[in-house]
This record gives structure tokens, C-alpha cells and sequence, in this order.
């Protein structure tokens, strides 16, 4: 496979033609049906398979840019794109993405970012996953059982309590059944996703689009177009300053966008058939699958295990690719229903 290897002359090293492209294009099926821009997927797989961390995330913001441009003009098609919260959420989420930058390279500075970096993937995926499938498994089902037997509950939800907060200046998302919401609540909680965006070189979707479900009470197929802009918007962001600080390879970009481009038209025509709580399981599934991949690479770099290597490198790649083909079947057997029910 050789052939297919070419030089990189920023991250100064050689990689795999093929595999960046396949990189792209299950990080353009998964974001584009997750609304996330994928990082969670590009930057331990980069780092996975040699990049330098601050590498990996300068390269992955300048390919999360151009990805998410494709996708959310898609997601706009299909009315799930709520612009006037995406542009109220840059007053927080720019300056988290600049301090994030900025903290990534004081501690390449020190010589600590790699594992740190790969401490903080880990914590946040597996976190993330087990909350995840905890609320499908467990929360929604008593939920469902309540709403069965009409035992209505006096305690408030998270959204509810979030909402109450009123603190002025109060805005509106009518597109997010939002009636009214404090711009500090937003700001605040935006930093935080921008702050994650630039310290582990991810859009933040990860994080933002179950913030925007469980915080801020968005449906799901909204709270997946609007993060997708948000990714875009920050994204852009992200490249420019990681740019300026030497640490974006863009030829490893641009290749990952020709598998992104393609990969995204299917993952966002798939929300269209796949809603709710089987998007939220998938995306549980995967980032877990991702986080077992980063905890493999941090034991082999800690123990000197060469062997591991090989076996993150396939859970992280073979998690997205059996992602990608559950999510293609399901779009193409549900595509086939609704032709057989009009023909």
C-alpha cells in the first residue's frame, strides 16, 4: 500500500492517500446524520495513526470547515437549521475556541499535550456514551411508563429549570420552540462547547448537540442542523487560528473532504428516516466505540505496547465503517418503503 503514500509538508510526515479519504468519508456520513462535525472521530484517528495532537486538531478544524458547509446547506433544505440561535451562540463560542487554542499550545509547549489531550477524550467519550444509553435504556423508559399509567411529575426537567433562569436580556428561537431563553444561559454554556472545540480540536457537536437536546430542549432533527452551522461557524474559527499558529496541514484536509463531501449527503438524507431516540443510541454507540479506540492508544504510548497500535486503529476505523453501513441500509431499506407506498 505503499503507492498510495504521500508527504505531508506541514505535519512533515508520510500517510496514507486512501485512508484519509476513508477517514473523511465515514466523518461525512456520521456528521452529517449525527449534526456533528465528526472530530471526535478525525482527531484520535489522525493521532492514531501518527499525527502529532496539535497536528491532528489544526488539520481536523480546516476539514470540519469545509465538511459542515455541505451538510448544513443540506440540513437548511429540510427546515432543521435554526440560524438566529447559531449566530447568538458565536458571542460564546469564539473566544472558548481561542483560549482552547491557546491552552493546546502551552502544553505542547511543556511537552504534555498528547496524553493530556488523550486524557480528556477519554473521560468525555466514555462519559458522554454511558449517559447516553443510560437515558435510552433507563430514563426513557420510565418516562414512557408514567406517561402510560398518566402519573404526571412535579419535578422540573433540566430544560425547564434552564428556562426559568432570568437573567435580561431574554431571547426568542421560535424555530427551537425556544418562547424565552437568557443570553447569558447561552453565552456561558457556549464558551464552555468552544472552549472543548479548541482544546481537543473538535467542532464541540459532541458535546452541543446533547446540550441542545437535554439543555435547551430542541428537537432532535433541529438540534442536528443547527449544530451542524454552529460546527461550521467555529470551525472556520478554529482553522484560521490554528493556521496562524502553524498547525494545519491542509493537502490532509482537503483530501478528507473528497470522502466528506460524499459521505455527507447520505448521512443527512438518513435523519430524514431515522429520528429521535434511534439517532440518539447510534451516537452513543459510536462515541464509545471511539473512546475505547483513544484509551488503546494512550496504553500503548504509556507502556510501550507496538501491538495496540493496530488494534485502536481498527476499533476506531471498523466502529465508523459498521456505523456507516448500518445507517446506509437503514436509509436505503426506509427509502424503499416510502417508494413502494406511493407507487
Amino acid at each position: 500500500m505503499d503507492i498510495f503514500n504521500i508527504y505531508l509538508p506541514i505535519a512533515q510526515q508520510n500517510f496514507n492517500l486512501l485512508l484519509l479519504v476513508t477517514i473523511g468519508f465515514c466523518v461525512g456520513v456520521l456528521g452529517g446524520f449525527f449534526g456533528v462535525g465528526g472530530a471526535w472521530i478525525v482527531t484520535p484517528a489522525l493521532n492514531i495513526f501518527g499525527f502529532p495532537m496539535p497536528y491532528a486538531i489544526g488539520t481536523d478544524f480546516a476539514h470540519i470547515f469545509g465538511k459542515s458547509i455541505v451538510s448544513t446547506k443540506k440540513h437548511n433544505k429540510m427546515g432543521n437549521v435554526d440560524w438566529k440561535l447559531g449566530f447568538f451562540t458565536m458571542i460564546g463560542t469564539i473566544p472558548g475556541v481561542e483560549v482552547g487554542a491557546q491552552v493546546i499550545m502551552f502544553l505542547e509547549r511543556i511537552g504534555l499535550v498528547e496524553s493530556i489531550v488523550r486524557w480528556v477524550y477519554i473521560f468525555m467519550l466514555i462519559g458522554l456514551g454511558i449517559f447516553m444509553i443510560y437515558d435510552y435504556a433507563v430514563i426513557r423508559k420510565k418516562r414512557e411508563e408514567a406517561a402510560k399509567e398518566g402519573i404526571v411529575s412535579n419535578k422540573k426537567s433540566l430544560v425547564e429549570k434552564i428556562r426559568d433562569i432570568k437573567i435580561p436580556p431574554m431571547v426568542n428561537f421560535p424555530r427551537s420552540n425556544i418562547a424565552s431563553i437568557s443570553i447569558w444561559t447561552i453565552v456561558f454554556v457556549f464558551f464552555l462547547a468552544g472552549f472543548i472545540s479548541g482544546f481537543l480540536g473538535v467542532g464541540g457537536g459532541f458535546i452541543r448537540m446533547p446540550t441542545l437536546i437535554y439543555m435547551f430542549g430542541l428537537p432532535t432533527a433541529v438540534a442536528v442542523g443547527t449544530d451542524l452551522f454552529i460546527v461550521m461557524l467555529d470551525g472556520a474559527y478554529g482553522c484560521f487560528t490554528y493556521s496562524l499558529k502553524g498547525r494545519t496541514d491542509l493537502i490532509a484536509a482537503i483530501l478528507m473532504l473528497v470522502g466528506a463531501a460524499i459521505g455527507a449527503q447520505i448521512g443527512v438524507t438518513a435523519v430524514k428516516y431515522i429520528r429521535g431516540y434511534g439517532i440518539r443510541l447510534l451516537f452513543a454507540l459510536m462515541i464509545l466505540f471511539a473512546g475505547i479506540s483513544v484509551i488503546l492508544k494512550q496504553v500503548q504510548v504509556q507502556f510501550n505496547i507496538p501491538e495496540l497500535k493496530l488494534a485502536s486503529g481498527i476499533v476506531i476505523m471498523g466502529s465508523a465503517t459498521l456505523m456507516c453501513v448500518i445507517i446506509t441500509i437503514k436509509l436505503i431499506s426506509a427509502a424503499y418503503k416510502e417508494k413502494k407506498m406511493h407507487s
